[in-house]
């Protein structure tokens, strides 16, 4: 097991299947994302950069997105970075909250736009 599958599998429920969840969209993007654990977190990129990471916070799990800023498709479900200029991210609090189309989208986009930097 890769240190991003254990940080998620030690979370207790429902954190853990939203991680689970998340995790299967962001991999399902495309065969070059690649998984990666740094600086206590499951991160998310390909071609030496990232685009995603996943993060457990005490009421809900953030979907950061380090360039979030220059998303444009469905950019109102998408929560300023906490003092950070670029980063936007996706909360959720439920398995539920996830819809699928939105979430695939957004990350398609921050996906694609890694190519282009």
């Amino acid at each position: 097991m890769n240190p991003a599958e254990d940080y998620i599998l030690k979370k207790p429920q429902p954190w853990q299947s939203i991680l689970l969840e998340l995790r299967f969209i962001i991999l399902s993007i495309s065969e070059d994302v690649e998984e990666s654990y740094k600086w206590s977190l499951p991160f998310y990129g390909a071609y030496k950069q990232m685009f995603c990471f996943l993060n457990f916070r005490k009421t809900y799990i953030d979907l950061g997105i380090p360039y979030g800023i220059h998303i444009k498709q469905h950019s109102q479900y998408l929560v300023d970075g906490e003092n950070r200029k670029m980063l936007r991210s996706l909360r959720f609090h439920t398995l539920e909250d996830i819809d699928h189309a939105i979430v695939k989208a957004i990350l398609t986009e921050a996906f694609q736009n890694l190519k282009q930097r």
